[in-house]
């Protein structure tokens, strides 16, 4: 209601100003008439009481009518001007409530139609962040509920003597506990890269981003070796400014993620150097990926099943602490693929002055 009066207030101010301006006008417009009317009858001998009397009822009328026609043109016209700020204020006290805002539209131009649209990318990027913010909710309820459940069921059966404590018991117990813990950890390590508080606590060092990958991927040789049956690894040397830890979990994250969906026998990694980045390609085949849905692989907790297990190494979260990683080194991280052919990309600055 206070936006509204406001707004009411506003109009009547801008109208009321406008009249007055108006009926100076029509009021000096009509004594100049008729001071003219007065010389002319003068000058050509018509005089009379009954003809000047006539005259300013006749200018009166004409004014009156005139300030009313006008006073309604104007009316209308600062009410069509002002109406796309009323729909932006209904729309932010929709907001203020919390309500999903609906897409202002309004014919105007100039600095308002600027305004409307900024206000309506903004509404867009709140319901964004809100649906954002649910569906990371209900999936860390997920991903908690199967761990818990276990515990529970474990526990209420050793209560009512169901079952008797024995090694094998403890330590399921002990795994699904840590399952809990590696979750919490993982969130709390993403939203930290997110908020750069890791570059507040680390120092950076200028390494050779070779020497890095190489590290990298040394504890996988096994797995690599077992899975692909051609491994090309190709690195040309330069040096970045970086957190190590941070760069070698990104590469991490996305080895295992490689392994764990890969369908091919092939995989080949590619350092170069292009200009003023240090490009890196892990190319392989893979479990299908809707290219129109790529980039959602780097979203938290994003599967490309739904209905698929978590699994041992991750829950749903090792890219897109990745592309946090990334980011948080001014870098760029993405994915190309038809559907089963798949090439990660990392893109990292050079000159990176952190």
């Amino acid at each position: 209601m206070l936006g509204f009066k406001g707004m009411t207030n506003l109009l009547t101010k801008l109208i009321f100003l406008n009249s007055m301006i108006l009926l100076l006008v029509i009021i000096i417009a009509g004594s100049s008439v008729k001071d003219y009317a007065c010389f002319l009858v003068n000058s050509e001998q018509i005089v009379g009481q009954e003809l000047v009397e006539t005259l300013n009822s006749f200018l009166w009328k004409v004014g009156i009518l005139t300030f009313l026609f006008i006073g309604l043109f104007h009316y209308f016209t600062v009410k069509k001007m002002i109406n796309p700020i009323k729909l932006l204020s209904h729309a932010a006290k929709n907001i203020q409530q919390g309500k999903a805002p609906e897409k202002v539209i309004a014919s105007t131009s100039g600095e308002l139609a600027e305004l409307i649209g900024n206000f309506n990318s903004m509404s867009e990027s709140l319901v964004v962040m809100q649906n954002q913010r649910e569906e990371m909710l209900r999936d860390i309820a997920h991903e908690l509920r199967t761990p818990l459940t276990n515990i529970n069921g474990y526990l209420e059966a050793l209560e009512n003597g169901v079952i008797e404590g024995n090694t094998e018991i403890f330590t399921s117990l002990l795994e699904e506990s840590k399952r809990i813990t590696r979750i919490v950890e993982l969130i709390s390590e993403l939203n930290s890269w997110h908020n750069g508080i890791f570059f507040q606590e680390k120092c950076l060092e200028k390494l050779d981003v070779k020497k890095l990958l190489t590290e990298a991927i040394n504890p996988f040789q096994l797995k690599l070796q077992k899975r692909f049956t051609d491994l090309q690894i190709n690195l040309e040397d330069t040096s970045v400014l970086v957190y190590k830890d941070g760069l070698m979990q990104a590469f991490t994250n996305i080895l295992q993620n490689i392994i764990d969906y890969n369908t091919g026998e092939a995989l080949k990694i590619e350092g170069t150097i292009n200009q003023d980045c240090y490009l890196i390609y892990f190319i392989h085949k893979g479990q299908y990926i809707e290219p129109d849905k790529k980039d959602q692989i780097f979203e938290r907790f994003y599967r490309m099943e739904s209905s698929r297990t978590t699994k041992s190494h991750g829950a749903g979260l090792g890219l897109a602490i990745t592309k946090s990683i990334i980011l948080a080194h001014k870098g760029m991280v993405g994915i190309d693929t038809d559907g089963i052919h798949h090439t990660f990309w990392i893109r990292l600055p050079i000159q990176n002055k952190g």
